[in-house]
């Protein structure tokens, strides 16, 4: 009996045993949780579509071009020279996940998931507004074509495809920059046909998502859900079932003590919302998303036979096993104390980057000149990248030790998001130098500005 109790680890919800695709048809959820979560999730989904719109300094204030490796971050240019503050950045994302998920579990799956919320919040209430709820969603799906059938399932999916197109079309928006993707939606088609291409694979690839796919992009392809098992302990919050209160189960008959017997009445409630399809009464799956729909049904039930909510309910292992409280552990504490090292580190990277990314080169193969007035001369090589939006005028300032610089050919100005290179001469005094290997520093100035500070060699002769 434990063997059959415990068969539900050996296959996932959604396939049958010889694993072909079962069609969850989830009840549509209706609780307090249920509106908390379409409220943030319409918060989020104006933050989602109105982002691409605002700029910053004329910039966007978040765009992530990985073809031409051209980043804005809160209007922000990065380029290829700050690849470490985005491998850092990564490290850090992955081990707040760590984190997050240590405390809270999958807390982010079932409130800010851009699938769950697409899923759930946009397609999913289409779907219940033109089929209706489970049942009658399972009726139209087994009933014989007919033109009602046609008219339902065909304006379902071509609202749903014109949903993927618009959202495919947000995440170009997010690759290239709004501008240009206004271009490809108004200039000829023959002028942009690899951003057309890009538009219509995305549409495409979220309308096969969201109309086809759904819930098995978080069990089979996520990885998020399969590395639960090494993420959570018995001290992370996860949505939980208090088997203590619940059982043992059974159905509720008129007039029956429940202080003889548990809570639970078998009504499977929280199954039939459940829209990965799982029974939550078995513990913590892959499956499970925290939408909370399961913990709404549940709470009705109890509503209706006067008992406490919470049988189904944010909790630990620990809570519903001992009855804990929720308690931080060294677990939690050194993720905290790693996350909080890697973000001071990254903050103090940021405040410090500059504008241009500048090397300065003594020449190849070159030795110093001594002239008749006795000034002892280099020859470097500069290149200047500027990470800016806007042209930069350059001025070199030879720092210390006294002396002066002289650009080859004319005034050093650097394209926005381009890149200079040129030659000039430093020229220093013999008496100033006191090795035939001077270290020497040289100001990088704009506008009066001093934007970097780059020490290089000099060399001369020996006394």
């Amino acid at each position: 009996m434990a063997e059959e109790k415990d068969n539900f680890r050996d296959h996932i919800a959604t396939a049958d045993k010889s694993g072909k695709r079962l069609w969850v048809y989830p009840t549509k959820p209706k609780g307090k949780l249920y509106t908390s979560r379409t409220i943030v999730s319409w918060f989020l989904l104006v933050i989602l579509f109105g982002v691409p719109f605002i700029k910053i300094d004329g910039n966007p204030l978040l765009m992530l071009n990985i073809i031409e490796r051209k980043f804005f971050i809160f209007g922000n240019a990065f380029w290829p020279q700050d690849f470490h503050l985005f491998v850092l950045i990564g490290i850090a994302l992955v081990l707040f996940i760590v984190l997050f998920t240590a405390v809270f579990g999958r807390l982010f799956c079932g409130w800010a998931c851009p699938q769950t919320i697409f899923l759930e919040m946009v397609f999913r209430k289409i779907e219940y507004f033109i089929e209706g709820n489970a049942g009658s969603q399972r009726r139209l799906a087994a009933a014989p074509l007919s033109a009602g059938k046609i008219f339902k399932k065909g304006s379902k999916h071509l609202i749903f495809f014109g949903l993927s197109f618009l959202i495919g079309n947000l995440l170009l928006a997010y690759v290239i920059g709004l501008d240009q993707l206004v271009k490809i939606i108004t200039d000829p088609p023959s002028q942009h046909v690899g951003g057309l291409t890009a538009m219509i694979l995305f549409s495409g690839l979220f309308y096969f998502i969201f109309a086809w796919f759904r819930e098995q992009a978080c069990t089979l392809v996520c990885p998020y859900g399969r590395l639960q098992s090494v993420l959570l302990d018995d001290n992370s919050i996860v949505i939980a079932y208090d088997y203590k209160r619940g059982e043992p189960r059974g159905a509720v008959e008129r007039g029956q003590d429940f202080s003889q017997r548990g809570h639970c009445i078998s009504c499977d409630a929280c199954v039939k919302v459940c829209p990965t399809g799982i029974d939550i009464r078995n513990g913590t799956q892959l499956e499970c998303v925290n939408c909370t729909a399961c913990i709404d049904a549940c709470n009705n039930v109890m509503n209706k036979l006067s008992l406490p909510k919470g049988l189904i309910k944010y909790a630990s292992g620990n809570i519903i096993e001992k009855g804990d409280k929720f308690r931080i552990t060294g677990r939690i504490i050194g993720y905290t104390v790693a996350f909080t090292i890697l973000l001071t580190v990254i903050s103090l990277l940021l405040i410090n980057r500059t504008d241009v990314e500048t090397t300065i080169l003594r020449t190849a193969g070159t030795l110093y000149e001594e002239t008749d007035d006795g000034m002892i001369r280099n020859l470097y090589n500069l290149s200047i990248v500027n990470k800016t939006t806007h042209e930069l005028p350059i001025e070199l300032h030879l720092k210390a030790p006294e002396g002066t610089i002289t650009v080859v050919g004319t005034d050093i100005t650097v394209p926005p998001s381009g890149k200079t290179e040129t030659v000039f001469f430093v020229n220093i005094e013999k008496v100033h130098l006191f090795s035939p290997n001077t270290m020497i520093a040289i100001e990088i100035v704009s506008n009066g500005e001093t934007l970097e500070e780059i020490k290089s060699n000099f060399m001369g002769p020996r006394k």
